[in-house]
């Protein structure tokens, strides 16, 4: 019992620690979600409630151009709470800083190793095996960046960690254990809508149980028994008590238990420009109008899109093709079962309800918590396709050679992990210098601090600068100028590389509208074209902030 919990805790300060390193390496908030997280949080433990003063899409407030459009609005129409939530008590204790908003994630997705470790142990996973992949869950290949963001990929893999590995005690015959999933499902669902598709999952690996029972009955064989019917309403019980309080504002705050959902524009676009643009509505209708071709290609590119994802990003492309042996090894095993029933559930969701999201995050987020299980059974296949050649090569030996293919995949998954960390705190570092650079060229013009900024990443420039924001949706000029009066946006940010197609021109010099003055700040790229800049807008002559000259336009090369 001591070997066991040093083993515990060794894997839980191992993970941490290169949580803690991250944190050190990139503090920040790096990406549209956890800006927005981070906001929210903010204002909660300012005493603000759940409230933003910026709007990073309009399926915020209804898919359109509200009737009064206001600034700040309710929060949380589209996402869930629990990743704003576990900062409030550090942003309380530590101050409103960086360190605080990432210190709950490092702290709870460190968890995830030992749990990884613990929950291989029950399954009758080899040492080696089960500590492998707790390792690899402590640095997850390419998902490793994202691991202590303040976003939910730590939270979300935890949790459903703890629901998958109680459901797979239940199938043994712990009825308790199943009730206690509701509790876990319920905060995985806090957490992002999705979570609702493990307990799905849990639901049918009940059902699985009592048919199991009932085909053992009818051959005279051994089996455990079935779980009891009040074990699933328990955890039906548990779920909705979680979950009640948030839908209870939901309702009162946006009158629908949904809101974004309501709207449209999440279920039934049929691109993401959909998704960004104010103009028409999307139905049921208009999704099937499509075609039958278009909607089946989208459905089968955002499955493929979902495999790929994962295979790099979770797989390190070198686990991939071992995860599939491993889930076949284990395919008769009950203590995998809920594991994969979750993901077959998440990649049909994927494939036949979010395509058109997978590209852009939604996928990823839910997949990172199937790394736990997929590093244990690639892992495994390791092993067994060593135990096969060795079988073939009297010289071998299995143990010894399984040590060292095990030593070695980890090995290089783990290389990957570093240089993809590495890359992609290249590309935040980047955007967090823009973003701070637009902050300073604000002050420097005479931004007053109430200026609305409009930009494509509002939640980024509040966060850098403290302004207020509308994002420009992916419509017509003259539709981001009814936009841009209705907000009273004094300025805009635009950058070439995260720009609608209507700001193109504005960036080129050859379409800037008359509301859009000279930019006072810019980047100029290789080619002599601005790549970004900063821009008064001006609906009334007389503003002098659009008096400014190009040529006085401060920037850099």
């Amino acid at each position: 019992m001591r070997t066991a919990l040093l083993r515990f805790l060794g894997l839980f300060a191992l993970a941490l620690g290169v949580r803690v390193l991250l944190l050190l390496l990139y503090p920040d908030p790096a990406y549209v979600d956890s800006y927005y997280y981070v906001n929210v949080a903010r204002a909660l433990s300012s005493g603000h409630g759940f409230s933003i003063d910026f709007i990073w899409t309009f399926v915020d407030v209804g898919g359109h151009l509200p009737a009064h459009p206001v600034l700040p609005i309710p929060s949380n129409a589209h996402w869930m709470p629990l990743a704003s939530l576990v900062q409030v008590p550090f942003l309380v204790v530590l101050g409103a800083t960086a360190f605080a908003s990432a210190l709950p994630f490092a702290l709870i997705g460190a968890l995830a190793a030992p749990l990884t470790w613990a929950f291989a142990r029950e399954a009758g996973c080899r040492p080696a095996v089960a500590l492998g992949g707790a390792i690899l869950v402590a640095v997850p290949a390419a998902a490793t960046p994202f691991m202590v963001q303040p976003d939910n990929f730590a939270l979300f893999q935890v949790l459903v960690l703890g629901a998958l590995w109680l459901g797979a005690r239940a199938l043994r015959g712990d009825a308790r254990a199943f009730a206690a999933t509701g509790i876990l499902v319920g905060l995985a669902t806090l957490a992002r809508n999705d979570g609702v598709l493990v307990g799905a999952a849990l639901a049918l690996a009940w059902l699985w149980s009592r048919l199991r029972a009932r085909r053992a009955r009818q051959a005279g064989t051994d089996a455990p028994p079935a779980l009891p019917v009040w074990s699933a309403l328990v955890a039906a019980g548990l779920f909705l008590a979680v979950m009640a309080p948030w839908e209870a504002r939901q309702l009162a705050v946006f009158g629908s238990l949904s809101p974004s959902s309501s709207t449209g524009r999440i279920l039934w676009i049929r691109s993401i420009a959909e998704l960004n643009s104010i103009t028409g509505t999307p139905t049921l209708a208009t999704f099937l109008g499509q075609g039958i071709g278009p909607l089946i290609a989208s459905r089968i590119t955002g499955f493929l899109q979902a495999i790929t994802i994962f295979s790099v990003l979770v797989g390190g492309i070198l686990l991939a093709p071992f995860m599939i042996g491993g889930a076949w090894l284990r395919r008769h095993s009950p203590d995998f079962l809920p594991f994969f029933l979750y993901a077959g559930l998440l990649f049909a969701f994927s494939g036949l309800v979010s395509a058109v999201h997978v590209p852009n995050g939604t996928f990823i987020h839910s997949g990172a918590a199937l790394a736990p299980q997929s590093y244990l059974l690639a892992l495994e296949a390791v092993v067994a396709l060593v135990a096969w050649i060795a079988r073939h090569r009297p010289s071998w030996n299995a143990q010894a050679a399984g040590r060292v293919f095990l030593s070695g995949m980890i090995g290089i998954t783990l290389v990957g992990a570093v240089y993809f960390s590495a890359t992609v705190h290249d590309t935040w570092s980047h955007e967090r210098d823009l973003d701070q650079a637009v902050g300073a060229a604000l002050g420097a013009h005479g931004a007053a601090p109430d200026d609305v900024v409009m930009s494509l990443d509002t939640g980024a420039i509040k966060y850098w600068t403290g302004h207020p924001g509308v994002v420009a949706p992916n419509d017509p000029i003259e539709t981001i100028e009814s936009v841009a009066r209705a907000y009273d946006a004094r300025w805009l940010y635009v950058e070439r590389s995260d720009a609608v197609a209507a700001l193109g021109p504005i960036l080129d010099g050859s379409g800037r509208p008359g509301w859009v003055g000279a930019p006072v700040w810019s980047v100029t790229g290789t080619t002599a074209t601005i790549d970004a800049g900063l821009y008064p807008i001006c609906f009334s002559a007389s503003d002098p902030r659009c008096t400014v000259l190009a040529s006085t336009a401060g920037g850099r090369p």
